[in-house]
């Protein structure tokens, strides 16, 4: 048996690696999505453009000035004398917002009364303008307390000191990075997977494939493996240029990643395999895939958090293998954590994948006879 199926997935490989469309779809396309979303995915703002308008002659706007300016996130691009130049500077997209001091804002703070500063922000992208005010707050919230030490004061009675843990400085590259390693294997995996058979009955080979020696499970078995070893070493791929090139640190345990990985794959590889199976043409096995893959990213909690989904779409989440080796590949990257505490990721992806192959091999049966 195991010397029939040695045979197979060696045919296998040398089906894939000669066929230019599927030696494209293994190689190519992951280098380019691990590039795109290792830099340009990111929820992080290096360059924010900001316009003055400042009515006030007093020191406290000097010292918020000098902060905003001495900031490597923020950019002054323009210095505003009358309120009809705002809006042209936010409609043409020139500034991000414009921060409006009036002209008794000194005056009404050395005297303790509130000193509002204005912040005319470009709402159209929402997440972008959150970011941007909770940049702002942090900086008037430094001001304030160094205001209030100056003169003798007391400090605030109670203020925010927040301590990230896990990602200290909060880079988003550290959370987007180690879910490519997910995203990536998945689209391989499903890719690879999905070829196989169909590939078979658009080159006219299935047919010979059925007088063979081998029977339907060797047959499903020979086309499982090379899928699975393509994804693995692909995912380790992905771990080392996240570790080595984007500097994502890994703080967990091997084993942990692998072993979750190897459930992940199976689970990936019972999905194609009935998606191959259900395929005439290999163009209709890429269709198949990409028509898992997208809902299958959308709702695993790669960009967006699951808890933010309707409570429908919750509960759909629950049968998505992809949301549960997001949560080991980002745990072990960031928090080292202990097998117990991931232990409830990895026996629903068992249960899928079991589900998915036995599902699969009934499919293939099937269609073989």
């Amino acid at each position: 048996m195991f010397h029939r199926v040695w045979f197979l997935i060696v045919k296998e490989f040398l089906a894939l690696f000669k066929d230019k469309r599927s030696r494209f779809v293994v190689i190519a396309p992951p280098l380019v999505q691990l590039l795109v979303f290792g830099y340009a995915a990111t929820f992080d703002l290096n360059d924010i453009p900001y316009a003055v308008y400042n009515e006030d002659k007093g020191e406290l706007s000097r010292q918020l000035l000098a902060r905003l300016r001495g900031s490597t996130v923020f950019t002054e691009t323009a210095r505003i004398r009358h309120d009809r130049d705002i809006a042209p500077l936010i409609d043409r997209r020139e500034v991000l917002f414009v921060i409006h001091f009036g002209p008794r804002f000194s005056e009404n703070q050395a005297r303790g009364d509130s000193a509002p500063v204005q912040i005319i922000i470009d709402g159209r992208n929402s997440n972008t303008a959150l970011i941007t005010l909770g940049y702002l707050r942090a900086i008037l919230a430094g001001i304030n307390i160094q205001w209030l030490e100056r003169r003798g004061k007391a400090a605030p009675p109670a203020f925010v000191e927040s301590r990230a843990w896990f990602n200290e400085n909060l880079q988003s590259r550290w959370f987007i990075v180690p879910g490519i390693v997910a995203l990536l294997t998945l689209v391989v995996t499903m890719v690879t997977t999905a070829l196989t058979v169909a590939r078979e009955r658009e080159q006219g080979t299935f047919d010979q494939l059925l007088v063979t020696p081998l029977t339907p499970f060797e047959i499903l078995l020979g086309k499982s493996i090379p899928p699975f070893i393509i994804g693995m070493v692909e995912g380790s791929l992905i771990v080392v240029f996240a570790i080595f090139w984007f500097g994502v640190p890994f703080r967990g345990q091997w084993w942990i990643l692998y072993a979750g990985m190897s459930f992940y794959l199976l689970a990936a590889i019972g999905v194609g395999l009935m998606i191959s199976s259900l395929s005439v043409t290999q163009q209709q096995g890429l269709l198949g895939a990409f028509l898992f893959i997208v809902p299958a990213v959308i709702l695993s909690g790669f960009a967006t958090p699951i808890e933010n989904m309707p409570e429908m779409v919750q509960q759909i989440t629950y049968l998505n293998p992809m949301r549960y080796f997001l949560i080991i590949v980002r745990s072990t990257f960031l928090a080292d954590s202990p097998f117990p505490i991931l232990w409830p990721m990895f026996w629903p992806m068992a249960l899928i994948g079991v589900f998915n192959l036995t599902l699969a091999a009934w499919l293939f049966r099937h269609r073989l006879y």
